[in-house]
């Protein structure tokens, strides 16, 4: 009896602080890691029901972009973790959070009917001096982690890849502020243009670095980052349209109708990506397709694309870095998705602006909360679903007459029409839904709107109206914009 007594106060002794150990924020960079960086290349497959992940290569590619006093990810907002343990002493010394493409993919029809795709993935990691054990975890429906790969690395092994950044690519340093380590870095990564397009490429990158630096609270905190342009030029100019049966050799492969949605437009060649990527110090990368047609995506740790020359420049390279930098969720609810139960019932998403709402008197955004306002929040939805419901179905109509036209070689002229005549209904809708938004009683108070996360009822959102929610001009809301902040702190410390 008094053994178990004494090993039941070890455990409970040492318990604490093996979830201590597990959860410490400081670890001491120099002990543990070189000023470089390693990336881990993997392929991770599956369907809705299982995922494997196998190793694939590993490389040495120059310094470390990441934060050197924060190693253990303070937020854990993605669906994946990545820890790191020191391999001698068990120590975890390493942890991020994020998102995947074969994440995404398993939410799909396709998944669920037990089609299996493989996806080439990687992790960075600043590059270790000693052996390590690299863990990679995935969220169950409860969104607790569970462990589905673990592999022993050798920083010291012959096999390691030591190659030089990928040539034939030149890089236009656009704001220097200081070290890759204290501060933000971003790559934009030039999609789609063509050696003769070099002049169109650095008007689009002073362009987009305006238009970036013009938001809250990037202006602000200008001082935070470094910017770098990336151009390897491409065979072809613009992307590829399956769904326009339009193919183009370019240098990133991004495509429209990602997942069987036409306006989700990613690129899956993560090597080539990173390769092309490995020329600067980054920590978060923005694709910028050379392309009119409105179409663009954000993957939270992984990327962002957006195109260049359509009429909502602006707010898609502003929404969807939300997504890929801060792990953003999406706020919007009328339009079309390719997922199935993105956010399963009855669960708090991971994501710090949208909510389940699943004990009203602890939102997890009350310190912004406008005082004296109802939880949950009423708001004229009913109106909103109404007319956007109305247009969204329109603007599904007019895209697949378009899709099948251009596949079926209609005439240029009469494409052009409704191409036009998309674009303008676009506008107008636009502007509809942000002339009723700013006339909402709620306008401008923080509070708890159904609606949010691609669900019309059980998910939650802190405005009625954001950045994260609708198309145009707008900043984000109090709750995403303190999100935005405390990312870059966290990268910028």
């Amino acid at each position: 009896m008094k053994k178990i007594n004494l090993l039941l106060l070890s455990l409970l002794i040492l318990t604490p602080l093996l979830f201590a150990l597990e959860n410490q924020t400081e670890v001491d960079f120099n002990r543990f890691f070189f000023d470089r960086t390693m990336r881990i290349d993997y392929y991770h497959l599956g369907d809705n029901q299982q995922e494997v992940i196998a190793l694939d290569k590993i490389y040495d590619q120059g310094q470390w972009a990441g934060p050197v006093k924060t190693l253990i990810d303070p937020f854990m907002r993605g669906r994946y973790c990545a820890r790191v343990y020191d391999q001698a002493t068990g120590q975890l010394i390493f942890a991020r959070a994020f998102d995947s493409l074969f994440g995404e993919y398993k939410t799909t029809d396709e998944a669920l009917k037990g089609i299996k795709r493989a996806f080439q993935e990687s992790v960075l990691i600043p590059y270790p001096k000693n052996k390590i054990t690299l863990a990679i975890e995935v969220r169950d429906k409860n969104n607790n982690f569970h462990q589905i790969f673990s592999q022993e690395i050798d920083p010291a092994s012959i096999f390691i890849i030591k190659e030089r950044p990928e040539p034939g690519v030149k890089v236009f340093e656009l704001l220097k502020n200081g070290p890759p380590s204290q501060k933000v870095d971003l790559a934009f990564l030039a999609e789609g243009y063509t050696a003769a397009e070099e002049g169109k490429l650095k008007q689009d990158l002073d362009k987009f670095v305006a238009v970036f630096f013009s938001q809250e609270p990037y202006k602000s905190l200008k001082n935070k980052f470094n910017i770098y342009g990336v151009f390897k030029p491409s065979a072809e100019s613009g992307c590829d349209e399956p769904g326009y049966g339009q193919f183009k050799q370019t240098a990133l492969g991004c495509s429209f109708d990602s997942f069987g949605s036409d306006r989700y437009l990613l690129t899956d060649d993560n090597r080539r990506l990173r390769d092309i990527a490995s020329n600067v110090p980054y920590d978060a990368l923005m694709i910028m397709v050379n392309h009119s047609r409105y179409g663009g995506g954000g993957i939270y740790n992984l990327y962002c694309t957006f195109t260049t020359d359509n009429q909502w420049y602006e707010y898609l390279m502003l929404h969807e870095f939300g997504h890929s930098f801060t792990g953003l969720a999406d706020e919007y609810y009328t339009s079309q998705v390719a997922y199935n139960e993105f956010y399963p019932r009855g669960i708090e998403p991971v994501e710090p602006n949208i909510t389940a709402l699943l004990n009203p008197k602890d939102v997890k955004w009350k310190k912004l909360l406008t005082p004296g306002i109802a939880v949950p929040t009423p708001w004229e939805k009913e109106e909103f679903d109404r007319f956007d419901l109305a247009y969204q179905k329109t603007r599904q109509e007019l895209n697949e007459k378009i899709a099948r036209m251009k596949r079926e070689g209609a005439p240029v002229e009469e494409i052009a029409k409704l191409e036009i005549e998309s674009e303008k209904l676009s506008l107008e809708q636009g502007k509809k839904v942000e002339e009723f938004l700013a006339k909402s009683k709620y306008a401008g108070k923080v509070g708890v709107f159904e609606g949010a996360g691609y669900a019309s009822t059980g998910l939650y959102r802190p405005a009625v109206d954001c950045i994260m929610f609708t198309k145009g001009k707008k900043p984000y809301c109090p709750v995403c914009l303190e999100a935005v902040k405390e990312m870059i702190e966290f990268y910028a410390n």
